[in-house]
């Protein structure tokens, strides 16, 4: 099984240097952090993930900007965006089930299996 890359875009450096560790203990994940927003198209080109897990609310470029300007690049726009974020829980999303703006989100914060099974099935939606 190979690994799958995973690009956290996230101002909150504690926040993704340990969903970082906790993400590649499963040993299914590579996965590179960017904590300025503004630098996202440039490290996801870099990068070419296989997802990305986008924070909502940050300093300079707010995520739903950053998930628009992803889906503009011709090489980018078919990678899947998770939103996470601290400020929408599920139980609040009601008959929109768990998306925000087409996106799948996850609440913050979430237990390791709960972003897991997102990952997941955004993977499996690509085959």
């Amino acid at each position: 099984m190979s690994t799958k890359r995973i690009l956290v875009i996230d101002d909150e450096k504690g926040f993704t240097a340990m969903l970082k560790l906790n993400l590649e203990s499963t040993g299914k994940y590579e996965v590179l952090i960017e904590n300025d927003s503004q630098n996202a198209v440039h490290t996801a080109l870099n990068f070419m993930p296989h997802l990305i897990l986008l924070d909502i609310i940050m300093p300079n470029m707010e995520g739903p900007d950053v998930a628009i300007a992803l889906q503009e690049n011709p090489l980018l726009k078919d990678i899947p965006v998770v939103f996470l974020t601290a400020t929408i829980r599920s139980s609040e999303v009601g008959d929109q089930g768990s998306r925000i703006g087409g996106h799948f989100f996850v609440a913050k914060p979430s237990s390791l299996d709960v972003l897991v099974h997102s990952i997941e099935e955004n993977l499996v939606m690509l085959n």
